[in-house]
């Protein structure tokens, strides 16, 4: 017997399926919202914008046919740690920091060694890093790092005096354009890899004396040798 009270039904007897997804219209709204912040923005935060009107699944290929869209501009969409986010391409962001109101900072060789030993050999104490480098950690350094963001403490080690246990952070690898640290380029290219990092994300806090010293070049020291007198 047919069910004459069931409004739910086509005149096949199947039920309405959803409502077909605009595209057009979500990838417009999606383009809007990744090119107005300068923060990656999660799937989930990306489907609320419509209200759950569109699942996640539809998103993600929403997102990818952006990628494919814009792969051929000077900005391009790329998946992060923390999410998607527009930025410019390494080959073009040289022209932006000739006009950037400030310079992305130039790490000293000790920043930079011991980044790569915590990003590399994480979770990594103080004491761990000085064993790798050989030579003594001074704590701005460690300071430095952590105010860049690139670099947070997780834990403490249950041994005398517990040390802090450091490892890397989602933002670090949001600078790096990556979405995993299994994606993590060969240590030779680690410098390079933050030096092409656009100045609005790796533009640092004002720093104290102390840490600033260890942003800028390394410059050798005076040479305070009083000159030999002359033989007469």
């Amino acid at each position: 017997m047919n069910d004459h009270g069931n409004t739910e039904t086509d005149r096949n007897g199947a039920a309405p399926g959803p409502d077909p997804v605009d595209v057009a219209h979500v990838k417009r709204v999606l383009e809007a919202a990744l090119l107005s912040t300068p923060e990656p923005l999660t799937v989930q935060q990306l489907k609320r914008l419509f209200g759950g009107e569109v699942d996640a699944d539809n998103i993600r290929k929403v997102l990818s046919q952006l990628q494919d869209e814009w792969a051929e501009r000077s900005i391009e969409l790329t998946a992060v740690a923390s999410g998607w986010r527009f930025r410019v391409k390494p080959d073009y962001q040289k022209f932006l920091d000739r006009i950037a109101a400030e310079k992305p900072p130039r790490y000293s060789r000790a920043v930079l060694e011991t980044l790569a030993i915590i990003a590399y050999r994480q979770p990594v104490t103080r004491g761990d890093i000085e064993e790798v480098r050989g030579v003594a950690v001074s704590p701005p350094t460690l300071k430095a790092l952590e105010e860049r963001g690139w670099i947070e403490v997780i834990g403490h080690r249950e041994t005398p005096g517990r040390p802090a246990i450091f490892a890397t952070t989602k933002r670090f690898l949001d600078d790096l354009n990556l979405r995993s640290l299994e994606e993590l380029p060969p240590l030779e290219e680690l410098q390079s890899s933050l030096a092409a990092a656009p100045a609005a994300l790796v533009d640092a806090p004002p720093q104290a004396p102390e840490q600033q010293a260890l942003i800028d070049d390394e410059t050798p020291p005076e040479d305070t040798t009083e000159p030999e007198p002359h033989a007469g």
